[in-house]
């Protein structure tokens, strides 16, 4: 019987002892490897297919992003209403997202349908049509999109402040302008859609309850089709970074607000500081406890929420700092940014700011390993970055153990002014 005069007994997330559940690893006729995790108490299944098909690989702008949008928008057999309607029909969900440097295909499934659906995503990745009509909408939403987005002062600061870290030209830093798009034409998207989907690398991430025949089943989909193996390898891009360092923007004279970008470049998680970076990272700004938080929503009340991060890519990175504030307050923001950088250069983080920082970091953790979607989600990280399950393990390691004088010196190494990049665009 549980007693409810005794409070119950409170143990700190670092006491735990997380496990990275283990994949099944299997390879399709053609090569392409599947990674598979079976968990789960529902009957439903996520697939993703991964290309190598990003804006890294694009000749011409925005052609990527084309592609991979209208997979879905009809095939020489299907209409995209129709291919629409029969995603529909059964209860599924398929999704298309392109990044820098990969482009997926997604299903959400009931795993009983996976024999109508899988067909349905073969189709759309062997024979899409990009009709010119489909893209001419796509297009005009396109500019659309662009032409309301760029009223945003933190729309317009996002993407100069990586065209001003990496370079116009390079695939972190380039952005779309609607004339770009009037620039694309069906043939393109055809030529792009023939090297890096039906001859492109490919890799296979699925999760969830999944049937006892599921390898049968992706093999008899996709075993056949002319892919390759993902290599994990990317062609060296130069980074060309501005001579200036320092921007003050006017989008909107009538603006009441300014957005706040301060980045810098940084290593990716191949170099051996990115564990504990991510520790000195959060306890600076990467939880609604931080020290930017504390000091400048809580304490000077300039904005409603500012954080920090590194950047998610495979090939480089930058460690960002992120805000909107009142444009009369934006000077003053940028100071006690530098100021809080300075504390964690000159001073010790305290004992119970490193452990609830610590508690964060392996509750935020454990919280991503609820399910098999997320713990796919992890592995699908790790795979993209050519990383293996010690990486998950050391990285626990490194918030258990990482002391405040580590978090000093990487703080005297990293968060130095002169090394910033800013913008406040109003």
């Amino acid at each position: 019987m549980l007693n409810r005069k005794e409070s119950p007994f409170i143990k700190d997330a670092v006491e735990f002892n997380l496990q990275l559940k283990p994949y099944q690893k299997y390879t399709l006729d053609n090569g392409v490897p599947v990674y598979a995790i079976d968990a789960g108490a529902q009957e439903v299944v996520q697939i993703e297919l991964v290309f190598y098909a990003g804006n890294w690989f694009e000749e011409q702008k925005s052609v990527a992003a084309a592609t991979n949008y209208l997979l879905k928008n009809g095939t020489s057999g299907k209409t995209a209403f129709e291919i629409n309607e029969e995603f529909e029909y059964y209860g599924a969900y398929c999704n298309r997202s392109c990044f820098n440097e990969t482009a997926v295909v997604s299903l959400s499934s009931l795993s009983k349908q996976l024999p109508a659906i899988l067909p349905v995503v073969r189709e759309m990745i062997t024979d899409s049509v990009f009709s010119e009509a489909e893209l001419d909408i796509y297009k005009q939403n396109s500019k659309q999109r662009i032409k309301v987005n760029l009223q945003k002062c933190d729309f317009v600061a996002t993407r100069l402040i990586d065209a001003y870290l990496f370079g116009e030209q390079h695939p972190y830093g380039k952005y779309t302008n609607p004339e770009d798009l009037d620039a694309l034409n069906s043939q393109l998207l055809k030529e792009f859609f023939k090297q890096y989907y039906l001859n492109g690398q490919c890799v296979i991430f699925v999760s969830g309850k999944l049937p006892a025949d599921i390898e049968i089943q992706l093999n008899s989909a996709f075993g056949d089709l002319s892919l390759k193996p993902f290599n994990n390898q990317l062609s060296t891009i130069i980074q060309t970074p501005a001579a200036e360092k320092k921007y003050r923007i006017q989008n909107d004279a009538e603006g009441v607000q300014g957005a706040i970008r301060i980045a810098r470049p940084f290593p990716t998680r191949h170099h051996p500081d990115f564990m504990k970076v991510m520790v000195l990272n959060t306890v600076f700004g990467g939880f609604f406890g931080s020290r930017l938080m504390s000091n400048i929503r809580e304490d000077k009340g300039y904005t409603y929420g500012i954080h920090s991060y590194v950047q998610n890519h495979l090939h480089d990175s930058a460690w960002m700092i992120s805000t909107e504030a009142g444009k009369e307050v934006c000077e003053a923001t940028i100071e006690e940014i530098y100021k809080e950088m300075k504390l964690l250069r000159e001073g010790l983080v305290e004992e119970d700011e490193l452990m609830l920082v610590r508690n964060y970091l392996i509750g935020t953790i454990l919280g991503d390993l609820d399910g098999p979607f997320q713990i796919m989600g992890r592995w699908k990280n790790l795979k993209l970055n050519n990383l293996d399950g010690d990486y998950f393990y050391r990285s626990i390691e490194t918030i258990k153990t990482i002391s405040a004088e580590e978090l000093r010196e990487l703080a005297k190494k990293y968060l130095n002014r002169e090394d910033f990049y800013e913008i406040v665009v109003i």
